[in-house]
């Protein structure tokens, strides 16, 4: 026996509102819920006798992966180095119909935290499509990606 599927994929923020902005108005995910949690189940899974949290759900319209994010309000947290050449370090990856349209729109929006502009995918199995990474508000890494358009055999 082994895992099945994907449930979601989680990730600590450091301001609840700030993110679901940026992830709904700005990359257009839909948010699915949000809540207050503090002890029981999240207390005892996490590790933590005084855990409490605001978290949202959020998801890509139409798609089933769901985005966690947690705001700790106790135990008070640090922050990581999410480099990309760092062990441990992640990102998600959304799939986007007009990258460099996307780019442009989140400029005009005050986003200065990309690693590069919209880049060729010139090697592998995605050749001809698009991609950058980008940081969320709080440094966690995002990669819009272009897929490469359908080849005719």
């Amino acid at each position: 026996m082994g895992a099945k599927s994907l449930h979601h994929t989680g990730y600590t923020i450091s301001n609840l509102d700030r993110s679901v902005a940026f992830y709904r108005d700005l990359l257009g995910c839909e948010v699915v819920a949000t809540q207050e949690k503090q002890g029981g189940y999240l207390a005892a899974i996490v590790g933590y006798p005084d855990a409490h949290v605001r978290m949202a759900h959020l998801r890509v319209p139409g798609g089933e992966h769901v985005i966690e994010l947690f705001e700790y309000l106790s135990p008070p947290g640090g922050r990581v180095d999410v480099e990309p050449r760092n062990v441990g370090a992640s990102h998600l990856c959304f799939v986007v119909d007009d990258l460099r349209a996307l780019y442009e729109r989140l400029q005009e929006h005050g986003v200065r935290s990309f690693l590069s502009p919209p880049v060729d995918v010139d090697t592998g199995i995605n050749r001809g499509g698009l991609a950058l990474y980008v940081h969320d508000p709080d440094g966690i890494i995002l990669e819009l990606f272009q897929p490469p358009p359908a080849r005719t055999s």
